[in-house]
């Protein structure tokens, strides 16, 4: 009996091969420069030795001096690698459990053997263990990372700490559940992501739930997948709508959006170019936080939001022309004006929302620093006290440009959220 098979076509076949070989020597060079990267980290770690220094005003203890020089690092870092402070301390603390308890782990990934991933999941299952069984847990499960993926290696070296965990799983939970949280995220064409971090067994009893309810709808003869139909129970547990009510026309038609907005009753900031309040236009609306929506969207968020503040933007350069009042408390005009100046925290790198940050003085207020727009910018309550507890410098150099001098002598510029706002 013949069979019927495919074979590459031989000259792609040696193309093809190279270029797979290829991919794998960049790989390995990947690997032996994170390795590098993570030594050099370390050290950057224990050369960044701090002094304390006399600071007037409220801020003046809030950080000891392993405290700042920790925050000061991160931020150093942060800014040269150009990533979230989060990420950055995630490599330091990788980096130092690699370089001190982990050497076989480095050395491996220096060789190229392993991917950074891997060395990742190795030192951070490590580093929720005493130090004295560190060696033995990298003696365990590092020949399994040599043959195996990341996704597989870390379901087995989860099961690994576990075994050799002294704590009791009951009382690591314990300490887990303190640390519960929802986030959220843009997304692309007007969707965003909910995150919950809960207790697996709250998860798990979520997702089951709203997949059962999934499924009873299919058997009724929902045609919508499963997918969306989890995602439209979530929706509608959350805002009061049962999943049977939701159609797949309803979903994304305007009389079921109705029903959704008019359950949300935010404080929100929506800036409005102006040419769509008096002719057709297809420039989107921006609602703070989240970023483009369209004008119809915008229309129903306003008319539920009891405090709302309408900004009406130039078309071309987003400058902005007039502040609305409608619904509205109006706070100072220089704080209004100044959050649809910055945008976020000044920060570079920042994105914490101008509306949860500080409005803090350049030039501090008593050091006869003025209070005035090109002599304020917003900034988080993290990186407000790293301004007036640390070396960091800031100047208003014009047109709402902020030049930040690290300790170290790096500088970096960042931007006003509206360059037609500037100051």
């Amino acid at each position: 009996m013949s069979s019927t098979g495919f074979s590459v076509y031989a000259e792609q076949a040696n193309l093809a091969s190279v270029i797979v070989q290829g991919a794998g020597i960049l790989s390995r060079i990947e690997a032996a420069t994170s390795a590098t990267r993570a030594r050099f980290i370390n050290e950057a770690r224990l050369a960044f030795v701090v002094t304390e220094r006399t600071v007037a005003g409220p801020e003046r203890s809030a950080w000891s001096i392993d405290e700042a020089a920790r925050r000061m690092l991160v931020a150093e870092l942060a800014c040269e690698l150009n990533l979230p402070e989060g990420t950055v301390q995630q490599l330091i603390l990788d980096s130092q459990v690699l370089v001190e308890d982990l050497p076989a782990t480095l050395d491996t990934l220096s060789m190229g053997e392993i991917s950074w991933r891997h060395a990742h999941i190795v030192a951070d299952h490590a580093s929720s263990l005493p130090a004295t069984v560190r060696a033995e847990f990298e003696d365990r499960v590092l020949p399994f990372a040599l043959t195996h993926t990341a996704t597989r290696f870390n379901t087995y070296a989860r099961k690994q700490r576990e075994r050799m965990h002294p704590e009791s799983i009951e009382e690591r939970h314990e300490d887990a559940v303190d640390k519960r949280s929802v986030s959220i995220a843009p997304g692309a064409d007007g969707m965003a992501w909910v995150t919950a971090h809960l207790p697996a067994e709250s998860a798990h009893a979520i997702f089951t739930r709203l997949t059962d309810a999934a499924e009873q709808a299919r058997r009724q003869g929902d045609t919508r997948t499963v997918e969306q139909l989890r995602a439209d129970a979530f929706a509608g547990a959350l805002l009061g709508a049962e999943v049977s009510t939701y159609s797949a026309s309803e979903v994304l038609g305007a009389p079921n959006l109705c029903t959704i907005l008019a359950t949300i009753r935010p404080n929100v900031q929506i800036m409005v170019p102006i040419l769509a309040l008096i002719e057709d236009s297809t420039e989107p609306a921006t609602l703070e936080g989240y970023g483009p929506i369209s004008i119809d969207t915008a229309s129903l968020l306003a008319a539920n939001a009891p405090n709302f503040m309408r900004l009406l933007t130039h078309p071309e350069t987003g400058a902005v022309l007039s502040v609305g009042r409608e619904k509205y408390q109006v706070p100072t005009e220089m704080r209004r004006w100044l959050q649809v100046r910055d945008g976020t925290c000044r920060f570079p790198g920042c994105g914490r929302a101008a509306k949860r940050c500080d409005v803090d003085h350049i030039n501090e207020w008593q050091d006869g620093g003025d209070t005035a727009h090109n002599n304020l910018a917003h900034l988080c309550r993290k990186h407000h006290r790293l301004k007036s507890l640390t070396d960091w410098n800031v100047e208003n150099v014009g047109n709402g440009q902020l030049k930040w001098t690290s300790p170290l002598g790096a500088i970096y510029l960042t931007e006003p959220e509206e360059l037609g706002s500037t100051g």
